[in-house]
């Protein structure tokens, strides 16, 4: 189980997840010039920053390259959102407008999760 963790959090599957469904919901329902827009907007800044930062990740890239793949992640997230039911292409059922958010809150509870196990993980005695 070690040796999956170590590949997860290296390149930051968790947090991408996270920052993926949090720009969707964003774009799908924020007005950007709110003070809720502002608040997720710093959010967004802040999942797409620090968890290059964190003690488990191991991935060895600088951070210009890291951060502009999270760049890319971000920018997907947003257009996938902005247009959810024109992309789509057909009207879809209400509840479907509710996914990204219940995507949002499994993909932050398993991230918080694999961080905090890799913060405070036991460590054998030598």
């Amino acid at each position: 189980m070690q040796n999956t963790l170590r590949k997860l959090n290296g390149v930051g599957t968790d947090t991408a997840l996270v920052l993926y469904f949090l720009t969707v919901e964003y774009a799908r329902a924020v007005q950007s010039w709110s003070v809720d827009g502002i608040l997720t907007g710093m959010t967004i800044l802040m999942i797409a920053v620090l968890p290059y930062f964190l003690p488990a990740n191991v991935s060895g890239l600088r951070f210009s390259p890291w951060l502009a793949g999270r760049f890319v992640i971000a920018l997907a997230g947003f257009m996938s959102g902005y247009g959810l039911r024109q992309t789509i292409g057909f009207d879809v059922p209400e509840y479907v407008g509710s996914l990204p958010m219940t995507f949002l809150i499994l993909a932050g509870m398993t991230s918080c999760y694999l961080q905090f196990y890799g913060l405070i993980k036991l460590r054998l005695a030598k």
